[in-house]
């Protein structure tokens, strides 16, 4: 292959795979989409091409509403609540990962983006996450401009009341994780009540694989029964319940493992002072990284908490 287009394309990867998994929320398909992307780019005469920004973008874009349109029916026949597959770091530690998570791109946002259509969506991530034009956002969807501000209107309508409505620092949002993993393996309902908002909710995705609630769960004491239980249910059985500090899409969150083993991670979504939505995901064939992080320098910050 032309080496000149692969590091042209190589330069923009981060950008073409930071759209791709915003519209489908699965790495593995963010990273196919970005595979066909790359073979039609080597097909192409780039000398009949204004812009090859434009031009990869635009591709990237309508590979990914065209899956997203076969994932639907996939998506409508899981098991249990659908999560996003979540990006596992432990630090963002490179200027490619940081261009990838650059903006929202948390699991509660990815969450919330499925109300959306498959053109609302990517209209409106053009639009608000990547700072696109009209023009540009015409030009990918091969729609007129006025058809898609209405998009983005709609889009933004739809997502309104679901988006959080405070800026939360680093330092807030893990301080609760923390008082979280304390309360939790504790299995002290009061204390886990006090950190959730009184509508808090908490949504499971095991994909039929593992046990999980398989309905969210609405209300501070229902999620912090559900805690307590697990916790008497651990002591009951000799079991060993502990957690370790991860970032998820760019967030401080929680790997959870029973006896060592891994079980799930939890991400958090919240208003600086409380708890307002917990994901938990279970599913192992989203969990991919996990083995990494398990062996990776034991020196590395940890909130393990054990029963």
């Amino acid at each position: 292959m032309d080496s000149t287009k692969t590091a042209t394309f190589l330069e923009r990867r981060p950008r073409l795979f930071g759209i791709a998994y915003r519209m489908l929320g699965a790495r593995h398909e963010a990273e196919d989409a970005v595979q066909e992307a790359y073979l039609r780019w080597h097909q192409s005469d780039e000398s009949t091409l204004r812009s090859a920004d434009a031009w990869l973008v635009s591709l990237t874009t309508r590979v990914c509403i065209d899956r997203l349109r076969a994932l639907k029916v996939e998506r409508e026949a899981y098991l249990g609540p659908w999560l996003p597959e979540p990006l596992l770091t432990q630090d963002v530690d490179s200027p490619e990962r940081q261009l990838e998570l650059a903006g929202d791109v948390s699991i509660a946002f990815l969450t919330l983006l499925e109300r959306l259509s498959p053109e609302e969506r990517a209209a409106f991530l053009l639009r608000e996450v990547f700072e696109f034009d009209y023009a540009e956002i015409a030009s990918a969807l091969d729609r007129g401009e006025g058809a898609c501000r209405q998009m983005v209107y709609r889009a933004k309508a739809r997502l309104k009341s679901g988006q959080p409505r405070f800026e939360v620092s680093e330092k807030q949002h893990r301080a609760l994780i923390e008082r979280f993993v304390a309360a939790s393996t504790a299995g002290d309902m009061n204390r886990l009540a006090a950190l959730l908002a009184e509508d808090a909710r908490l949504t499971a995705d095991g994909g039929g694989k593992v046990v999980v609630v398989t309905r969210p769960l609405l209300g501070a004491q229902r999620i912090a029964r559900l805690f307590h239980v697990t916790a008497r249910w651990v002591d009951e059985h000799s079991a060993v319940l502990g957690y370790r500090s991860v970032r998820i899409n760019g967030q401080p969150g929680l790997l959870r493992l029973f006896n060592d083993k891994p079980h799930s991670v939890l991400a958090f979504d919240t208003d600086g002072t409380k708890i307002r939505s917990i994901f938990v995901l279970a599913n192992p064939d989203k969990l991919e990284g996990l083995d990494a992080l398990l062996h990776a320098d034991s020196s590395r910050e940890s909130v393990a908490g054990r029963t």
